[in-house]
């Protein structure tokens, strides 16, 4: 059986180093906010080019700090709308809704399943104050676009970075000043811990004081708390797993692009579309997803032939049972992307011979 993704194989040459991590924090004795946490801090905001890294709970927490830590500034209010992708995890909604935000639906393009920033603007009125892009599946948004919309009608612009760990586009790092990023470093991410872990990227001065506090129940000097905050720390054992993984993120990023050529080169089946990709770094490929209008069948036959594949996601937000006011909501392009889409194995750890066997597979269909 080819799994969708193993992780035991992602992490088994970590194995050893881990170990030692794990002696020498038990060693040091200090649990929380220590060395390894402030050693990953620096090296992952000097990986993704900013002043400054948070490290949080886990991806939910570091979107939902951002949006608060803007209210805490006064930069956003309770009942602000926030413009989101229809089609993104519901977690970039639930992250909204947990900031006593409101969340404002917008289709994504059907060729990159990222927010079309062509129908941004005409869902932009005066309540809306915020912008929360998501790169899905790894792939960069088109953000030089986005950020000119924000430009003009005042917005923030805050990213959901949880699938894109190493993603660039040397055309938009002049908005890197302009944003904040949310990282997710659960275990399947493309930079993943062993448990739940995530960060806040930012070259926002203030918003970085402030997100540094809230993390730790809103207190920068212990017991003299500035802000009503929570305890979202990253742990210290999960930064030390971290640190020792980062290194290794381009080139993982690297076997994950290669892979892609050879799905998209050799997949050769007209009842399948292919994702779309410029061949640039905008992409880390964190999922290689297709899509098929007999997806159930598609997904049958490849499990018959011992490949294992994962739907992202099989219902669209504005579907689910917790949001009964949006069910009558009609998305047709994030519907049609909900019902066909179909996630190959797609890891570092595929051999040439699971790739090839993937394809042939494939294309018998």
């Amino acid at each position: 059986m080819i799994s969708f993704l193993d992780l035991k194989k992602v992490n088994a040459p970590y194995e050893t180093a881990f170990q030692e991590k794990l002696k020498s924090v038990l060693s040091n004795g200090w649990y929380i906010l220590g060395k390894e946490v402030e050693t990953f801090e620096k090296a992952f905001a000097e990986y993704c080019q900013t002043q400054y890294c948070i490290g949080v709970g886990n991806g939910f927490d570091a979107l939902v700090l951002i949006f608060k830590g803007y209210i805490q500034l006064g930069k956003l209010q309770k009942g602000d709308e926030v413009i989101v992708p229809a089609n993104t995890y519901i977690a970039s909604i639930l992250a909204i809704l947990q900031a006593d935000l409101v969340p404002v639906l917008v289709e994504p393009k059907l060729e990159t399943y990222n927010i079309n920033p062509d129908l941004i603007q005409e869902k932009i009125t005066s309540k809306t104050k915020a912008i929360l892009v998501v790169h899905l599946y790894g792939q960069l948004a088109e953000m030089e676009r986005i950020n000119e919309i924000a430009d003009r009608n005042n917005l923030i612009v805050v990213e959901d970075s949880a699938q894109s760990h190493g993603a660039e586009n040397l055309k938009s790092t002049i908005y890197n000043l302009k944003s904040s990023q949310a990282y997710s470093f659960y275990p399947g991410k493309n930079l993943g811990c062993l448990g739940d872990g995530g960060a806040i990227t930012s070259n926002d001065a203030e918003l970085a004081k402030v997100l540094f506090s809230l993390r730790n129940y809103g207190s920068g000097k212990k017991y003299y708390n500035e802000y009503i905050g929570v305890n979202s720390r990253l742990d210290e054992i999960q930064a030390s797993f971290l640190n020792l993984k980062l290194p290794n993120l381009n080139a993982d990023n690297d076997k994950r692009r290669k892979i892609a050529k050879r799905y998209l080169a050799e997949i050769k089946k007209e009842k399948i579309t292919l994702p779309f990709w410029d061949f640039s770094e905008n992409h880390v490929f964190h999922l290689f997803v297709i899509r098929t209008e007999n997806r159930q069948e598609l997904q049958e036959y490849l499990i018959q032939n011992d490949i294992q594949t994962v739907i992202h996601y099989p219902i669209p937000p504005h579907k689910q049972k917790a949001f009964p006011e949006w069910n009558n909501l009609s998305f047709p392009i994030t519907e049609k992307i909900h019902n066909e889409v179909l996630s190959l194995p797609m890891s570092p750890v595929l051999s040439e011979n699971e790739v090839s066997f993937v394809i042939e597979v494939l294309n018998r269909y």
